[in-house]
């Protein structure tokens, strides 16, 4: 059974680049094939990762209610389960140590929900045939509210250096309670940190909204070259402040 990590943190935190990081941690430092999932409608994990989308859940699920209302006939006989099976493999981006699953934008009122339950779905049937999922969550705390984020070994929760980033971190460490989701280990970091001597008092604060701070992530001019210039994060080098912590952080995270 796969070891699920799932993110979540408001926007604007560095979410998805700490997601393409830990995949990239669970490659090179465990040696073990991931099950990347980009559960945000505003799909750019594959962006983090270096790779080309050329389908998406939300795309998928048009074309089979196309298919529904067409009465177009199936390949092979096949029912709509049956394809839509084979078209959710067919969907799957692989590259090196990697594969990657996208829900996408769907259209149409009240496709969200409905694509959230299919990545559900699926992350949970792909998941027998990965050691590691790393679920890259969209922003705020809907997807909590919908439970796309459920059967997780392990949350991380991303907040910037700021006391609203922690209260969204405090927010979605209470609806995890409230919602009874089954997760067995949440820690928060703090992203981007500025080394201006605040963080001591970012991370008690923190302590005192109830999180458990796992730690701080520096602001990282490495991580801002290759966002802006689209490269993915396995050529960000070894010497980054940004990556030398995380990597710490997770090789503490002893689950892993």
């Amino acid at each position: 059974m796969a070891y699920i990590i799932a993110l979540a943190g408001k926007g604007g935190t560095g979410k998805t680049t700490i997601a393409g990081l830990t995949i990239r941690y669970l490659i090179e430092k465990k040696n073990k094939p991931v099950l990347a999932v980009d559960a945000d409608s505003n799909n750019c994990l594959n962006q983090a990762l270096g790779v080309e989308v050329h389908q998406t859940i939300g795309k998928l699920r048009e074309d089979s209610l196309n298919i529904i209302r067409s009465g177009s006939e199936r390949p092979g006989g096949m029912s709509m389960e049956q394809l839509f099976d084979y078209q959710i493999q067919q969907s799957l981006i692989e590259s090196k140590g990697f594969d990657l699953l996208v829900m996408g934008r769907p259209e149409g009122p009240g496709c969200y929900c409905a694509a959230n339950n299919i990545i559900r779905k699926y992350t949970d049937k792909l998941s027998e045939s990965y050691p590691y999922v790393v679920i890259d969550n969209e922003a705020g705390m809907e997807h909590l509210s919908r439970r796309t984020t459920h059967k997780v070994n392990l949350l991380l929760i991303i907040s910037d250096p700021s006391i609203r980033g922690l209260e969204t971190a405090k927010r979605i460490n209470l609806l995890v309670d409230e919602l009874e989701l089954d997760i067995e280990k949440r820690v928060v970091i703090i992203n981007r940190v500025s080394g201006s001597g605040g963080e001591e008092k970012l991370i008690e604060t923190g302590k005192g909204y109830g999180l458990n701070i796992s730690g701080v992530i520096p602001q990282d001019q490495n991580i801002f070259n290759i966002d802006l210039l689209g490269k993915p994060v396995f050529d960000l080098p070894y010497s980054s402040i940004a990556l030398q912590s995380l990597f710490k952080m997770l090789d503490s995270l002893t689950v892993l």
